[in-house]
């Protein structure tokens, strides 16, 4: 079985050196960057999973993120020592989909990576059996076989968490989900209140790429109170 290939960034050598290590005791290829334009020249479709620093020399981790964003979909695990509720929305409104903040156990990395793979490959996986496509809101469709979702039959680039925030709420029409219903069932872990801003950011991010008007959203709709729906 082909090993899945994990890309990580990190200026300082020891810090890059430890992953490796601890990395490929799990069975991972590990492929290391010390620079944001060296993640970017590194960065194939065989990459499963890409873990940034966000303090790095050339280009910082959000804007190396920003620019994997216009190629690929790929999971993106901020690892930085900025624990700033700030800081992580910069990260997760460059497309980001987890932050885990130094210093970090290695079982809580190790964890966050065999989930976010797991996400990722189970949901980009091809099923056997195709499924219906979904259709919301009139102009968006979501073609779970695929995962890809079209407005119009434009092709819409969403990042994964963003694409399974969107399938589930758009499986269930018209049901309101809370933002703790969302959180857990995509990020599969237990909600604290801080993680409201995390589920904001990336519901703004879908509305932005559908081109939802600010003052009136049409695809995920705010049930002031309560949470999000979609029609």
């Amino acid at each position: 079985m082909e090993r899945q290939k994990i890309l990580f960034a990190d200026d300082d050598p020891e810090i890059r050196e430890v992953l490796r290590l601890l990395l490929e005791s799990e069975g991972y290829q590990a492929v290391e960057a010390s620079s944001g334009t060296q993640v970017l020249e590194k960065l194939d479709d065989s990459v499963g999973l890409v873990i940034l620093d966000v303090m790095m020399p050339d280009i910082n981790g959000y804007g190396v993120c920003a620019e994997i964003r216009k190629r690929s979909a790929v999971p993106v695990l901020f690892l930085t020592a900025k624990s700033q509720d700030s800081d992580k929305t910069l990260g997760f409104s460059a497309g980001g989909d987890d932050y885990l903040v130094k210093p970090f156990s290695y079982s809580e990395l190790i964890s966050r990576v065999k989930a976010m793979l797991r996400r990722y490959y189970v949901y980009g996986a091809k099923q056997s059996e195709p499924e219906a496509v979904i259709r919301c809101c009139g102009t968006v469709e979501i073609d779970p076989r695929q995962c890809l979702v079209r407005q119009e039959g434009r092709e819409v680039s969403l990042t994964d968490t963003e694409y399974r925030i969107l399938l589930l709420l758009a499986s269930h029409p018209a049901k309101v989900f809370s933002v703790q219903n969302i959180y857990e069932s995509v990020w599969n872990e237990p909600y604290f209140y801080s993680s409201n801003n995390t589920v904001m950011v990336h519901i703004r991010n879908i509305r932005r790429k559908l081109g939802d008007d600010p003052q009136n959203c049409r695809t995920i709709r705010t049930v002031w109170g309560r949470g999000y729906r979609i029609e």
